[in-house]
């Protein structure tokens, strides 16, 4: 899955093919009493805010991430800048909504990661970031889990779509959990269309 950077480059741009079809949505239609905050056996996903970056910071400066993607870790003032913009909950063309989480284990609160998606009508776009000292442990699969859980029973999402590198043999593996398969198709960064709905 890609990081950070290239993860967000995509956000408010035109919609690839196999990806989520541009419904306008915005954040006044999630529904109003909706809890965003979300819980596993082992972790807490709670809606990321700027409080949060230095806490992603210290997980997400470390350019093994970027293996598959390419570029480097964002600065703790660019990461910053990002979650602040993130805060609108909408793509700058207000076609998609955006929402965004901070995992953080269960046990004592430590931040592992982030998971994000990209809602357009009955569509999300998915990705999700562990950093690599909590790798092969199950935590990208049972936050995405949780998340898709989250994004079918309490938003009504029918179809799941992910972009991920054909090399990226650990993010495929979350991605087979989750339901999604991939299409064959092949986003403008050489990433495959991955989905749930074939």
């Amino acid at each position: 899955m890609r990081a950070v950077r290239r993860a967000l480059a995509r956000r408010g741009e035109p919609l690839v093919p196999g990806a989520c079809p541009p419904v306008p949505v915005s954040a006044e239609r999630l529904p109003p009493d909706v809890e965003l905050t979300i819980a596993t056996p082992r972790l807490r996903l709670a809606p990321l805010v700027p409080a949060d970056a230095d806490d992603l910071f210290q997980v997400l400066d470390d350019p093994r991430l970027h293996r598959f993607t390419g570029g480097s870790p964002l600065t703790r003032r660019e990461l910053g800048a990002e979650i602040s913009r993130w805060q609108d909950r909408r793509s700058p063309d207000r076609s998609q909504v955006w929402l965004n989480w901070i995992v953080r284990l269960a046990l004592d609160g430590s931040a592992v990661g982030y998971v994000q998606a990209s809602l357009s009508g009955g569509c999300a776009t998915i990705a999700y970031v562990i950093g690599t000292a909590h790798s092969g442990q199950g935590i990208a699969t049972e936050a995405s889990l949780a998340l898709c859980g989250f994004l079918r029973e309490r938003l009504g999402v029918k179809e799941l779509v992910a972009h991920i590198h054909p090399r990226h043999s650990a993010s495929g593996h979350v991605a087979r959990h989750l339901g999604l398969a991939p299409t064959g198709e092949l986003d403008p960064d050489g990433e495959e269309i991955w989905s749930s709905h074939l």
